[in-house]
């Protein structure tokens, strides 16, 4: 099973990414509901970030009683939690991923760019 998927940076790659991980779930045992969640956010995150000429590298897999799900995107800007007010439509998705997984974060890439991750229980 190939953990991992490169996708264009386009509004198409979101399912892509969700039919990804929901694959790779299923076959570690895990609910897929709670990672096509994440993942979702997490390659829209990368898809707004990037350039049309970028690539977004996805990969999902285990590690120790948890899934791992990894969004690589060409960007530095890192993502931080937002307070947005009632009336604003967006900027909540890292706030509710933080309450849903084990430990989320992200880290560098030495070839640009920075890698956003998520840790799910079963």
């Amino acid at each position: 099973m190939n953990e991992t998927i490169i996708l264009r940076p386009e509004p198409e790659a979101i399912k892509s990414a969700r039919d990804h991980v929901a694959m790779i779930a299923g076959a570690l045992h895990f609910d897929d509901f709670l990672p096509r969640l994440i993942v979702s956010e997490l390659a829209t995150n990368a898809w707004r970030q990037s350039a049309p000429d970028d690539h977004i590298v996805v990969r999902a897999y285990p590690w120790r009683e948890h899934l791992v799900i990894e969004v690589w995107d060409q960007s530095d800007k890192i993502p931080v939690i937002q307070f947005p007010g009632g009336m604003e439509e967006g900027g909540r998705g890292l706030m509710i991923i933080s309450e849903l997984v084990v430990r989320w974060g992200t880290r560098p890439v030495a070839e640009g760019g920075k890698i956003v991750f998520a840790e799910i229980g079963k």
